[in-house]
């Protein structure tokens, strides 16, 4: 399963985040330690594809892809020299597959901040050397070792790919936030922040509105995002960017039995990507049947398509695309 840690300094919102993504009751106070153990929620990324081809299929189940979320406690300058919760929080990163690094740009007074002002940039700066510095006392545990030469490839937790999750406020998001709207102290644009997260791949959202979304029924959360102007919630931007930041891909099949979505990585042959099936399938693999899912539906049934010729009968060497529906043979 997709792992993914979700860190940053105190009260930037991380709680507020993990409870959004989970639906889990964690405990969001305004004191920089409330946790110990990292939560760990899993989360359900929602796919219109699964739904349409069950309705097609008549599928006595849906199954989706899912995400473990992990709300790593929050981390203070020093951290890898023990200080605040200790360098314990930074080992709970080397088992994610990426990092969500939430950055405080909101300002209220009635939630401090750790430093006493709010400065992403300098915020971004610390989380990276904590990570470093840990890597660092890696590296020269590691060198004490005899045969050190001879040890598993280090898991680098700075190598480790990074969304930058921008944690505004409501008002800020209705007025389309983005990082080019810091400004200096002068007022003057400031392209600091834009430099500090150059290359890397960001959302934008505001935490408190995520948590009303995320306990709204369907018709309510439509009538919020109509209010702000937006087209999706964050939390759907965090999960999609997950996937591209990974380059990961979700392949599906449909039957009467179930209908379900399985991750892949983008390039995998499919073989490869049939293991998420059953491990057996990458050495048995003899052939499979492939389609895309629009062109599935557009047929109404998997024996229409066929009768039609639009099942393709691929090899071992068919690279497996997004949002193909596969039937195995093996």
């Amino acid at each position: 399963m997709l792992k993914i840690g979700i860190v940053g300094l105190p009260n930037v919102g991380k709680s507020t985040l993990f409870k959004a993504l989970t639906n889990v009751a964690v405990d969001i106070q305004n004191y920089p330690f409330t946790t110990i153990d990292p939560n760990v929620g899993v989360v359900r990324v929602p796919d219109e594809r699964v739904d349409a081809l069950a309705l097609m299929s008549n599928s006595k189940k849906k199954i989706y892809t899912t995400i473990e979320f992990i709300d790593i406690a929050g981390l203070v300058k020093g951290a890898a020299q023990g200080e605040g919760l200790g360098n314990k929080f930074l080992a709970n990163i080397r088992e994610v597959d990426a990092i969500a690094h939430v950055v405080r740009v909101f300002e209220d007074k009635n939630i401090t901040h750790v430093h006493n002002k709010i400065d992403p940039i300098n915020d971004i700066e610390i989380i990276q050397t904590e990570l470093e510095l840990a890597d660092l006392q890696t590296k020269e545990s590691r060198a004490k070792k005899k045969d050190h030469r001879d040890l598993p490839e280090l898991d680098l937790l700075a190598d480790k790919k990074v969304i930058f999750v921008l944690n505004c406020s409501e008002s800020q998001l209705a007025n389309n936030w983005t990082p080019s709207f810091v400004k200096t102290s002068e007022g003057k644009p400031d392209d600091n922040l834009l430099k500090a997260i150059a290359g890397r791949d960001y959302v934008v959202l505001s935490t408190p509105l995520e948590l009303i979304l995320s306990e709204s029924t369907q018709d309510e959360k439509k009538e919020y995002l109509t209010t702000f102007g937006i087209k999706e919630s964050g939390l759907d931007k965090l999960i999609k960017q997950s996937y591209k930041t990974l380059d990961l891909l979700t392949f599906l099949t449909t039957g009467e039995d179930e209908t379900r979505a399985w991750t892949a990585h983008i390039g995998d042959p499919i073989p490869r990507a049939a293991r998420a099936i059953h491990t057996d399938f990458e050495k048995l693999f003899i052939r499979a049947e492939v389609i895309n899912w629009k062109m599935l539906l557009e047929s109404g049934s998997w024996v229409e398509a066929r009768s039609k010729g639009l099942l393709k009968t691929v090899g071992r060497d068919y690279i497996i695309q997004e949002g193909d529906v596969v039937e195995i043979k093996i």
